[in-house]
């Protein structure tokens, strides 16, 4: 029975590392259709290389940094490649080809808010530096058993809050880290050219095909259902398998409230029900319930998925008229903004330690703390990464480029003939 139970464990995390898979074509077909044409190619092309380059670096050194050393210090060894030194009923294998599509999608969040500007031989730069250093140090402190949720009871978070950071599958470990990233890239690349006038009034550039964005959010939708329930790494038993039918409840309520609500307050706010947005409300829902859909009741999912559904139009709005960064996809808002969102109500809404249902502001303490660290994290490494190579290589392509499209200058060919 024990060998039946790690077989179903194991081909269940392999199934749940391809659904998370799945989500890369969800992601490339969302940011395609949120922009123009004229760069579909090149798009296409960064989507794969963030999962190559990450398949490679995290397989050779990233694995180690994140998983390497048994949790202490800042960062774990560098493995090299070599495998053995993770140790763990399941086959280390699949477990690394688990965090590796974890790994592929923080770095794909960054590429939508840098689209239709940015010159591709730097974005194998950055894509690299990511995959291979700011998210896995940072995995280090968390999913690799480091300070930030290591339960022993003389730990920094134990004795400072009483509780340890937690995040179930990623609201702040890859989303908010992604989004923090993707704001401080598109701060450095500057606007596209045309997007805001003389009086700082902001243009919109539509996408050229919102069919291909909604059939990503659909993908990346599906794809949900390996992210997070997929982080139980278990199905046999009586345990697992409650736990994994909750946490795709919890995911999917979520999704639907994000997008309800945001089609609701477009509608409200603009005389229309915007696709676009409810699209992106759909996924900020998603990225809310991430951090605590483990320990969140249903309607505790509801809630998060209208609050993210909701705040993200004035996130999205303030980025964009206010702080007149230009984010094509909105990724800032909704991994940013609503993996941040989704990580604090977890502390407010857990049913095991949230302020909201009696356990006191130690575990909000925690999360607080926690996301701040995180993020503080990739700031400091995203301004070192992106103004070094502005300042160094150049960030950004001509603009002959930019007005003519990515694809053929950068690539040779266009998506469109």
């Amino acid at each position: 029975m024990n060998e039946l139970g790690l077989s179903l464990d194991t081909v269940w995390m392999l199934l749940a590392a391809i659904l998370v898979f799945f989500m890369q074509p969800g992601f490339a077909l969302c940011e395609a259709g949120f922009t123009r044409g004229k760069n579909a190619a090149n798009i296409l092309m960064k989507n794969f290389v963030d999962f190559m380059v990450g398949s490679l670096l995290f397989f050779f050194i990233g694995f180690g940094f994140m998983f390497g050393s048994d949790g202490a210090g800042f960062v774990g060894m560098p493995n090299w490649g070599d495998l053995s030194f993770y140790k763990s009923d399941l086959p280390v294998e699949g477990f690394l080809i688990f965090e590796t599509v974890f790994c592929a999608t923080s770095a794909t969040i960054v590429s939508g808010a840098m689209a239709e500007r940015t010159k591709f031989s730097m974005y194998l730069v950055y894509s690299a530096f990511i995959s291979l250093f700011i998210y896995p140090v940072e995995g280090h402190w968390t999913w690799g058993g480091g300070w930030l949720c290591n339960d022993a009871a003389d730990s920094f978070m134990m004795t400072t809050f009483g509780a340890v950071f937690h995040d179930f599958a990623g609201s702040a470990i890859v989303h908010s880290v992604g989004g923090v990233l993707a704001l401080i890239g598109a701060m450095a690349l500057g606007p596209r050219r045309g997007k805001y006038g003389k009086n700082g009034e902001s243009r919109a550039i539509p996408g050229h095909n919102l069919v291909l964005a909604a059939l990503g959010v659909f993908i990346l939708w599906m794809g949900w259902f390996g992210f997070n329930p997929g982080s139980q790494l278990a199905a046999s038993g009586a345990v697992n398998r409650i736990a994994i039918s909750h946490v795709f409840l919890t995911t999917n309520l979520a999704a639907a409230a994000g997008g309800m609500a945001t089609m609701f307050v477009t509608w409200l706010k603009y005389g229309k029900p915007s696709l676009s947005l409810t699209l992106n409300g759909i996924l900020a829902g998603l990225v809310g319930i991430t951090a605590g859909c483990d320990v969140l009741s249903p309607v505790g999912a509801v809630v998060v998925g209208l609050v993210c559904g909701t705040v993200l139009v004035f996130a999205i709005e303030f980025i964009d008229r206010k702080l007149h960064i230009d984010d094509p996809i909105g990724a800032a808002s909704v991994h940013g903004v609503c993996g941040v969102l989704g990580t604090l109500m977890t502390g407010l809404l857990s049913t095991t330690q949230g302020l909201f249902y009696g356990h006191g502001f130690g575990f909000l303490g925690a999360e607080c703390f926690g996301i701040l660290v995180i993020d503080s994290w990739a700031a400091v490494c995203g301004v070192i990464l992106f103004y070094g190579i502005k300042k160094t290589h150049g960030l950004r392509v001509d603009a002959r480029i930019e007005e003519e499209g990515l694809d053929i200058y950068e690539h040779g060919e266009s998506c469109y003939n």
